[in-house]
């Protein structure tokens, strides 16, 4: 079987030399290079998948991600990303938190939620409850400060206009997901319901929680309404909840994940941004839309 090595450099700490993309297809014994931006990222053939981390320690520049992947099927008809720390630079239940005091607090739940430590429902259970009496302003103030992840415009842009589904599902909240779906052209966003009596939160989450396991149905659910197998799909999150569609899609890549994340798929995001997957699915540069980051 052969597979396509991608080495796609932090651009802000130089740019990938030739004599590094030489030294990766020697290492790997690759062939046929390819320029997907010139000084940015590279790909090549192999006939065997190499080892990522030996590949990388053998560059002279430290600030590469290497993503290997199948010859075959590059180009996915499926997008299902996560939202906070992944779409948005934020957590945005942290942020709200915010508002009422307590962000440190619910900050540190959010972290051990996301690190796989927690039942995910019932963190969120007990980080929505502290919230209760928050007023709504507080969401609009809140969604005022969001910042979308480098490179998450152009991926969404880009796949669309190849003809791609993109969804956005989230353990967060309907009241964010409905406006970073509409700002980055997102087909479909899916999360949980923050419920309120009008004026203030009041303290509870609409049943059923949207979870790890809504996140897998949902990725399948989507390659099967566009009539395609699960290895035309790409996942990318970054926390415990995200794992299952990670490991199952097609190409699931980590993008600054948890430790618990990193530890278990292969192809990470650790030094460059989110238009990586696209390089990942063989788009050069020329092909992105929305502008570069």
């Amino acid at each position: 079987m052969s597979y396509i090595v991608i080495l796609v450099a932090n651009r802000q700490a130089g740019a990938l030399s030739q004599a590094d993309a030489t030294r990766a297809m020697e290492f790997c014994a690759g062939m046929h290079p390819t320029w997907l931006a010139e000084g940015w990222a590279v790909e090549f053939t192999v006939q065997a998948a190499p080892e990522r981390a030996a590949l990388k320690a053998a560059l002279s520049h430290k600030a590469v991600d290497v993503f290997v992947v199948k010859f075959r099927g590059r180009r996915k008809a499926v997008l299902v990303a996560d939202m906070d720390s992944t779409i948005v630079t934020a957590e945005t239940l942290d942020e709200l938190a915010a508002y009422a005091g307590i962000k440190d607090q619910i900050a540190a739940i959010t972290a051990r939620a996301m690190n796989g430590e927690l039942d995910f429902k019932e963190a969120l259970r007990e980080r929505v409850a502290m919230l209760k009496g928050l007023s709504l302003a507080a969401l609009e103030q809140s969604w005022n400060l969001i910042e979308f992840c480098p490179g998450a415009r152009e991926l969404v842009a880009t796949m669309r206009v190849h003809g791609a589904t993109t969804a956005l599902v989230s353990g967060g909240f309907t009241f964010f997901t409905a406006r970073v779906a509409a700002e980055l052209g997102f087909d479909i966003h899916r999360s949980n319901s923050l419920l309120d009596d009008g004026s203030a939160l009041t303290g509870e989450v609409a049943e059923p929680i949207l979870d790890k396991d809504a996140k897998l149905a949902t990725l399948r659910e989507l390659a099967q309404t566009r009539g395609v197998k699960l290895a035309a799909t790409l996942a990318v999150g970054d926390g415990a909840n995200d794992l299952p569609m990670l490991k199952e899609a097609g190409l699931g890549i980590a993008y600054h994940a948890k430790p618990v994340v990193a530890a278990e798929v292969a192809n990470r995001v650790e030094h460059t941004d989110l238009t990586s997957l696209l390089f990942a699915q063989g788009y050069p540069e020329s092909a992105f839309k929305g502008g570069i980051s």
